[in-house]
Parts: structure tokens; sequence; C-alpha cells
């Protein structure tokens, strides 16, 4: 188990936070419910996506099975690749943010696969994620001169989200920042002719 302990632990708090924040959102508000924390700032926004991020989905049942099983498969993939990295060694660093991925990926996955027989509205893997998060931190209307959407009202940050989302995107932005300590390159060494150490 060396070397297995954070990350499970991680996987553990991540997916706690998770599914407690979805089902008490779940339970005690009613689709579109919101409450302000932070003024206009900080609000629990209470909605569901039905497919994947910003709104994109598969039409149809078999469309959302679909998008169900590749999720499953997906964090297979990743905890496969957790695995690998432990085994060999990789930076921890590394191994952290990738278990934040898994976890987030996994929180969604309990969405989509138990909640429609959980909260009794669908079958199994036809079920949807709850978001509750939202930040409306700048809102107004773009100038007349802006080139298309002048005129237009705007929202930044629109996107309504939760815990799990938040786990992988901040692990993926975090392997990017951090990507060249994570991967630096191996650095070949070979016995020259007069048995001096080459770099190459």
């Amino acid at each position: 188990m060396k070397g297995y302990t954070k990350p499970l632990l991680l996987i553990f708090i991540i997916l706690l936070v998770d599914q407690a924040s979805k089902t008490w959102v779940k339970t005690n508000m009613y689709l579109g419910q919101e409450f302000k924390i932070l003024g206009d700032w900080f609000i629990i926004h209470f909605t569901e996506n039905n497919g994947m991020a910003f709104g994109l989905e598969f039409g149809g049942e078999f469309g959302k099975l679909f998008l169900s099983l590749f999720r499953i498969a997906a964090v297979a993939g990743i905890g496969y690749g957790m695995h690998y990295l432990i085994q060999h060694k990789y930076h921890r660093g590394l191994i952290i943010k990738v278990a934040m991925i898994f976890a987030g990926a996994l929180g969604n996955i309990i969405d989509s696969v138990f909640y429609g027989r959980v909260y009794d509205y669908a079958t199994l893997f036809h079920g949807r994620v709850v978001d509750m998060f939202y930040f409306p931190i700048l809102q107004g209307i773009f100038p007349t001169w802006v080139p298309i959407w002048g005129g237009e009202d705007y929202i930044f940050f629109r996107p309504v989200f939760n815990v799990a989302d938040a786990a992988i995107s901040v692990g993926v932005i975090l392997i990017l920042i951090y990507q060249k300590t994570y991967f630096k390159e191996e650095v070949v060494e070979e016995i020259g002719p007069n048995n001096e150490v080459v770099e190459e």
C-alpha cells in the first residue's frame, strides 16, 4: 500500500464532500431554486446536467447510456494510469493531481449511473449530474461596438458546477502549470571513447 495512502485518502475526501453536497441539494432544494451566499457573486443554484460539460449531450436514451458507459471506461483508464504512476514512482505531485481528476470523474459517474434509480426518475445509467455552485462575478452588457456580441448580456463566470467538476478542473490546470516539473526529460549517459561520460 506504500504510495497509495495519500491518493486514496484524497479520493475518499473528494467523493465524500461531493456526494454529501449533491445529496443535500437534491433532498433540500427544488430544481432551479437558488440562494445567495456572498451577494450576487456566490450563489447555490440547483440544476442538473443531462450530458457533458457546457450542456452538451447525446440525444435519446441510447445516447445517455453511451455517455455513461464512456465515462466509466474513462474513469477506469484514469484509475489504471494512477496505478501505473504510483508503481513506477512518478512525481508525487502528479499522482495527487491525477487522483483529483479520478475522484471528480468518479463522483459524476455515481450521479449518472445511480441517481436515476435512487431518486426514482430513471433507470440505471440514465441519471443526471447534480450541479450547484454558481459564481456570476461579472455581469453587464457588451458595448455595441464589440463584434458579434455587441449589445448582448454577458455573465462571468456562467457555468454551474459541483465539487467533482472543480476537482477535475483544478487537477488538469495544475498538471499543465507544473508539467515541466512532472515530466522532466531523462538524461541519457553514455561512455565516450576515452571513458568520459557523455550526456545526450
